[in-house]
């Protein structure tokens, strides 16, 4: 009988540990999701929001460019810094629709 309470106790504890990390894992991912539906989407740190990437954000991205004199690079494959001088350009700048 105390061999089988034994037993009995370890499992429940693992039962336990595991769900709790499992939920924590899933409760992770739904806030680090970049792909959404075929849709990426970036978080701006400076201004604690997301951007969908789309067809109007590229145009605006190329504004950018533009107005930097830089040549044209996909916003995926630029550095932080470059993300976040974009960001923070994209809030002085918004659109004018």
């Amino acid at each position: 009988m105390h061999r089988a309470r034994r037993y009995l106790s370890s499992l429940f504890l693992a039962a336990a540990l595991l769900a709790s990390a499992a939920s924590m894992a899933k409760a992770g991912n739904q806030d680090e999701r970049r792909y959404d539906n075929d849709r990426v989407r970036y978080y701006d740190r400076d201004h604690r929001d997301y951007h969908y990437w789309d067809d109007r954000e590229d145009r605006a991205y190329r504004r950018y460019l533009a107005a930097k004199h830089r040549t044209y690079s996909k916003f995926s494959r630029a550095n932080t810094r470059v993300h976040r001088d974009y960001w923070n350009w994209r809030h002085s700048n918004p659109d004018r629709d």
